[in-house]
């Protein structure tokens, strides 16, 4: 085995030089990899190791079972060869995502060193290479750390092992730059002006040769069908010295703009770096033309227009995969978020997958991308949230799809002059610093405007769970109202709401009677109220610029015993296998996806003792009636909004009930069945 995965390597960096003579070559380096748990020992470098496949981490059971989760080292092996055709060239490895902490070392040499589970880095590893056999070990660490964000798996487990794609880059020995933060190396900036687009293209390159060189630099848009539309090229003498930074102006006139989800419209961006007519270096970013503008009181635009911010939020993770997931997996999950008729995504709580990011820019979300300083604080992660948030910011710089750097999650000052605080106005700083023109946010679990640690940044988040944590469903009224009031001027997203719901737990009626910190019942019922009352008084106020429930999926809290389910967050709207699509779920998709729909609620909540009942119905269509047993039509009545139809006092008979909602529109028949069993005593 190990022979066969050495020639294959082989075989692999033969084909890179060969494509390295005309640029960069950057492959996956997922195959051949062993693992073991426990800690890196030089002296034992061969015990104890199994093959595993790329992504990986040892926590996809175990983390969802509880607070036993395995939390310490797990090392990674592989062995590849090297031949002299790679001399003259420049090798980095780049790994997408190591939790939490990872030590590289390549033939027993410690290449380096990065803190945070979910940003990119990038290492050289050229000068320890030798021909023939190498051998490649990253030790991951998945301990909670004061100086680490986040520092504790209270709200969400950090999980351990290199559960993101790995690739082998080659370069020449003058090249775009992989090592700034693991960033692109080229930044795209862009500027409406009199119906034109004006691009600047920063670009960081390096020369490695004895002497300074000459070069051309070249840098090219094309549209999405790959026509040339603007182009623009100088010579440049690059420094063995430091880094050669530089700037390229490029105007696209009467540009076809990125517009959300009706028509995400990419152009795309190369620089390319030549010495004479040989291409050394080559990068290719995405650019989508479009302005993203919040107005206090009147919500969010998307190149000058309304746009309705129909937003969830998402972890990165399903069960028994842990947060090793394939790019089908993501995929998945945003067609999910897409057919609910969500416009945009919070990626909570962290950095997510650059695949994720890239398919949002496809697809037409706008979203948010956040740093995990969320919950807790220990006053020594202030160098580390700095990183994270440089890394994010360089890591994404150029996808049109975020909108908003987020600074922080549900972490407080009794004062404005308390580190937390200071920390956050540093990070909006630095944010400020690398990325002028996109929006900052930081979020408060309170609902207070003007609390010590908020007004940091250019929109103030807060999350709030009346009926759930506190107060009633619909005291949400009431604090939007207030803020209007009293804030006008101010830029305000609701970012977290929701309720817990178990599938398999259901109430005829909305009970309050639970606690929601250490209770076993959390009907799915008053998830679904909770929903559908909140709603109904979010669309009502476009004070309101953005609104994100959460969840849109359940994960794993291995600090958390409640609901029924142990190690879970039950207030996501699909089920943690993605099998389930809860009632809520149906809420949204009646409010945010025109497509034609009918959903009878609280099918699973199936066996009834009383004859009379409330039927739910969520539904886009009109004329929408239900029908017992094939009876006749009835009527019904809104009741949160147009999209919830009640048919109230509706009749059961004994034993089983089939119930059919129908709805029409322009003609075509929708329908929806579900089944009631009707018992006096059960």
């Amino acid at each position: 085995m190990k022979k066969i995965i050495i020639l294959s390597i082989t075989c692999l960096l033969v084909t890179l030089v060969a494509k390295a003579r005309q640029g960069r070559l950057n492959q996956p380096f997922n195959d051949g990899w062993y693992f073991r748990k426990g800690s890196f020992n030089q002296q034992n470098i061969d015990s104890g190791f199994r093959a595993v496949a790329i992504p990986h981490t040892w926590n996809n059971k175990d983390m969802q079972e509880g607070r036993n989760f395995y939390s310490g080292d797990g090392c990674y092996k592989k062995i590849f060869k090297v031949d002299d055709q790679l001399r003259g060239k420049r090798v980095f490895l780049r790994f997408e995502g190591v939790g939490s902490v990872a030590d590289l070392y390549v033939n027993n040499r410690l290449i380096g060193q990065h803190k945070g589970s979910y940003s990119a880095f990038c290492f050289e590893i050229t000068h320890e290479l030798k021909e023939g056999e190498n051998t490649v070990i990253v030790k991951a660490n998945n301990q909670q750390r004061e100086d680490v964000l986040p520092i504790n798996n209270f709200l969400f487990g950090i999980f351990g092992g290199i559960y993101r794609p790995v690739s082998l880059i080659v370069t020449h020995d003058i090249n775009i730059t992989t090592t700034d933060y693991a960033s692109p190396g080229i930044y795209i900036r862009q500027e409406m002006q009199d119906g034109k687009a004006l691009i600047t293209v920063k670009s960081k390159i390096e020369n490695k040769r004895q002497h300074t060189s000459s070069i051309t630099l070249k840098t090219e848009i094309r549209d999405q069908q790959q026509q040339l539309i603007t182009a623009t090229e100088k010579s440049l003498l690059v420094s063995p010295q430091g880094i050669n930074i530089n700037e390229q102006q490029l105007t696209i006139a009467g540009p076809h703009l990125w517009n959300g989800l009706q028509d995400p419209y990419l152009y795309s961006v190369t620089t390319t770096v030549m010495e004479g007519e040989e291409i050394l270096d080559a990068v290719t970013q995405p650019l989508g033309v479009r302005t993203f503008e919040v107005i206090p009181g009147k919500g969010f635009y998307l190149n000058g227009k309304p746009y309705a911010m129909h937003g969830v939020t998402r972890h990165q993770e399903w069960q028994d995969y842990g947060n090793a997931l394939s790019n089908a997996q993501h995929k998945a999950d945003l067609d999910v978020i897409r057919e609910v008729g969500a416009t945009t995504i919070r990626f909570a709580h962290y950095q997510q997958a650059e695949y994720l990011y890239a398919q949002c820019d496809t697809m037409g979300f706008v979203i948010w991308a956040e740093i995990p300083f969320v919950n807790a604080t220990s006053g020594k992660e202030g160098d580390n949230a700095k990183q994270q948030l440089t890394e994010l910011i360089r890591q994404n710089f150029n996808h049109p799809a975020i909108y908003v750097w987020g600074m922080h999650n549900e972490v407080y000052s009794k004062t404005p002059d308390e580190p937390v605080a200071v920390l956050t106005r540093q990070l909006n700083d630095l944010a400020k610093t690398e990325d002028p023109d996109r929006l900052t946010t930081a979020v408060s679990g309170y609902g207070e405007m003007n609390r010590p640690a908020n007004l940091a940044a250019d929109i103030q988040g807060m999350n709030r769970y009346y009926g759930w944590y506190e107060g009633h469903i619909g005291d949400l009224e009431q604090w939007v109202t207030g803020l209007e009031k009293n804030y006008p001027d101010y830029k305000l997203m609701l970012t977290e709401y929701g309720a817990d719901g178990n599938i398999n737990q259901h109430t005829d009626s909305i009970n309050t009677d639970f606690n929601p910190v250490n209770g076993q019942f959390f009907p799915e019922t008053y998830q679904t109220a909770t929903h559908v009352q909140q709603w109904a008084i979010i669309e009502k106020h476009p004070y309101i610029a953005a609104s994100y429930l959460w969840n849109m999926f359940e994960f794993a809290v291995p600090m958390w015993n409640r609901g029924g389910v142990n190690a879970r967050n039950l207030k996501g709207l699909v089920t943690y296998d993605r099998k389930q699509r809860k009632d809520a779920w149906y809420w949204y998709k009646a409010n945010w996806n025109p497509e034609p729909m009918v959903y009878i609620a609280e099918r699973r909540n199936n066996r009834r003792s009383k004859a009379l009942n409330t039927v739910e119905v969520f539904s886009n269509l009109e004329e929408v009636t239900i029908s017992v047993n094939r009876g006749k039509p009835l009527q019904g009545h809104a009741g949160a909004n147009s999209r919830d139809i009640l048919f109230d006092s509706v009749k059961l008979s004994p034993g089983k009930n089939i119930i059919t909602a129908t709805g029409k529109r322009n003609g075509v028949v929708v329908s929806d069945t579900i089944t009631w069993e009707y018992k006096s005593v059960y």
